[in-house]
């Protein structure tokens, strides 16, 4: 077992992000419930926290590329994406915030490069 020096940011979904997605092309037809969005939703690991505010603080100046995530993640299609602000980020999106990250797996982590999208493209 190891302590990683991390922390972990959880980003759940709230109900504007669900009325979002029921409003795009294509829509669910109702097939997906807030619920099943908020039970299993994207886990970050962020630099640890010392405290909740540090680490809200961080998730919140990454706001845009976390949003842009989460928004791709249902639609590459940025023509039907909201206006990413940080008003709008609180609005569809509860932040949970866990400062300590135990690793209980003997094997190595393995990274992937994260390719972020360029949201500033025209």
């Amino acid at each position: 077992m190891y302590e990683v020096n991390r922390s972990v940011a959880i980003l759940k979904p709230r109900q504007p992000f669900l009325d979002w997605l029921q409003n795009l092309p294509g829509s669910l037809d109702g097939q997906l419930q807030l619920a099943q969005l908020r039970a299993d939703c994207n886990a970050l690991l962020i630099p640890a926290a010392d405290d909740y505010e540090s680490a809200e603080d961080f998730v919140r100046q990454h706001y845009r590329t976390l949003f842009g995530a989460e928004l791709a993640d249902w639609c590459d299609d940025d023509a039907f994406w909201p206006e990413l602000t940080p008003a709008l980020f609180t609005e569809w999106f509860d932040v949970e915030i866990h400062s300590v990250l135990t690793d209980l797996v003997d094997n190595p982590l393995e990274r992937e490069a994260f390719i972020p999208l360029d949201l500033d493209h025209n």
